[in-house]
């Protein structure tokens, strides 16, 4: 495989069972697989919840980033977006600020490029998200390159944010939104709608040609998560999981682990699991990971490729 990038991946999903049992050594492991075991999407973000309330200071945030900074450097990955569920940190009542400083002393140690997306939750509302959009903003140029919306798509839809996504556009932010996850077509059109230049998932689209067609012309990419799909119900199977028709129809995408230890996976074995139940060839999977590049909102990255 040629040189990875990863563009959905969320840093507080990246947790190990190993680097909680550093960071809280009263768990136990059969606490830590009771509580991140899940059977459906709601169960997935209970479990998501109870990790990220393991994370205390801004030195745990800076552990997991150094353990998932090191996993990525094994797989052969030279540039990652990270996504910072931002949104629960302040629900948390954590410093914000004091948690950025120390993931980026990690960031500056590692000789991956990493840039992050600061994520708000999006059944909170908008009053809610807004200190997170503003945050964010002030670090532009300072690591951070892009918005988004994380949480239940169907309780928050996009159309709430259109007017701090407008505002985050003008103050330097690129746009992205998780939609058409759990939730159908029409959340996808409300994510495109609000300015998104990315979708988070987007596996719903399959079900509207015309959503497809529009993607395909506009070149907007999917930020496909296939085990994720699995994993929280988005699909009932593997097999009707959509990436290939997707592909096929001119969909562009790209592949992800989004939250790889709650899921079980990494980003090489994503590009395996495409290439085994999927029939995508090594030229496939080689224009997949240049994808990575060529979407990814660091313009230097993506220019150079």
């Amino acid at each position: 495989m040629p040189p990875l990038a990863e563009l959905h991946l969320h840093l507080d999903g990246s947790v190990e069972p190993d680097t909680l049992l550093e960071i809280d050594p009263s768990l136990t492991p059969e606490e830590i697989a009771a509580n991140t075991a899940y059977s459906d999407f709601a169960g997935f973000l209970k479990s998501f919840v109870w990790v990220n309330k393991r994370l205390r200071t801004p030195a745990d945030y800076a552990r997991v980033a150094r353990r998932l900074f090191e996993r990525l450097e094994s797989e052969g990955v030279t540039y990652a977006e990270v996504i910072l569920s931002a949104g629960v940190v302040l629900w948390k009542e954590q410093n914000l600020s004091a948690i950025y400083d120390a993931l980026m002393r990690e960031v500056s140690r590692s000789p991956i490029t990493v840039r992050w997306i600061f994520d708000a939750i999006r059944q909170f509302g908008p009053e809610t998200a807004k200190p997170v959009f503003d945050l964010a903003a002030e670090r532009v140029g300072e690591g951070v390159v892009a918005i988004g919306l994380g949480g239940d798509e169907e309780r928050g839809p996009a159309r709430l944010f259109a007017n701090l996504y407008r505002e985050a556009r003008d103050r330097g932010l690129r746009l992205t939104c998780h939609a058409g996850e759990m939730a159908g077509p029409a959340s996808v059109w409300e994510a495109l709608e609000i300015g998104s230049e990315r979708i988070g998932h987007g596996i719903r689209a399959i079900e509207d040609p015309t959503l497809m067609a529009h993607l395909t012309a506009k070149n907007i990419p999917l930020e496909v998560c296939i085990t994720s799909n699995l994993r929280t119900g988005a699909v009932a199977s593997l097999a009707a999981h959509p990436v290939r028709r997707l592909y096929d129809a001119g969909v562009p995408i790209i592949l992800n682990s989004d939250d790889p230890a709650l899921f079980g996976c990494t980003l090489a074995s994503e590009y395996a699991l495409a290439g085994l139940e999927f029939g995508f060839t090594d030229a496939q999977l080689a224009e997949l990971a240049r994808n990575a590049f060529r979407y990814a909102f660091e313009e230097s990255v993506a220019v150079g490729r």
